[in-house]
């Protein structure tokens, strides 16, 4: 074997390592968000997107023979398997964070509407502790 099919076939591994390495950081990324560890996998989804910018570039450079580009398409499909589910649940928490944003939102408004008679009630309520005292001291009930 020449000197430049090695490297060829280097070049090829590296790069299907490559998507190995991103397929179990996305499979990582996945059970995240399946556990629901949404501050870990905003972490995990940086380092992916600059494995995701690195690969992109070193993919343009290598030639892969047949088989080589048939285990990156299948790495390719569990990837995005992986990234569908991922999307999923991402949905749903947006959704839902958005359902409580709209109930604290409620909460807010109804507070800022119905605070300022509770304000008038303390108001009046302290009043008539102070008319009371006055009258008993005059001897009015």
């Amino acid at each position: 074997m020449s000197a430049s099919e090695m490297a060829r076939e280097n070049a090829q591994q590296a790069l299907i390592d490559a998507y190995a390495k991103l397929l179990a950081c996305v499979a990582q990324m996945h059970e995240l968000a399946n556990a629901e560890q949404w501050a870990e996998l905003i972490e995990q989804r940086t380092h992916y997107v600059m494995s995701v910018e690195a690969l992109r570039k070193h993919d343009i450079e290598v030639v892969l023979d047949a088989a080589a580009e048939k285990r990156k398409a299948e790495l390719l499909e569990s990837i995005l398997e992986h990234d569908v589910e991922i999307r999923r649940r991402l949905v749903a928490r947006r959704d839902e964070l958005g359902k409580l944003i709209g109930v604290s939102q409620r909460q807010r408004d109804l507070h800022r509407a119905y605070a300022p008679q509770q304000g008038e009630t303390a108001f009046f309520d302290a009043r008539s502790d102070t008319d009371t005292d006055a009258n008993q001291g005059k001897g009015v009930t």
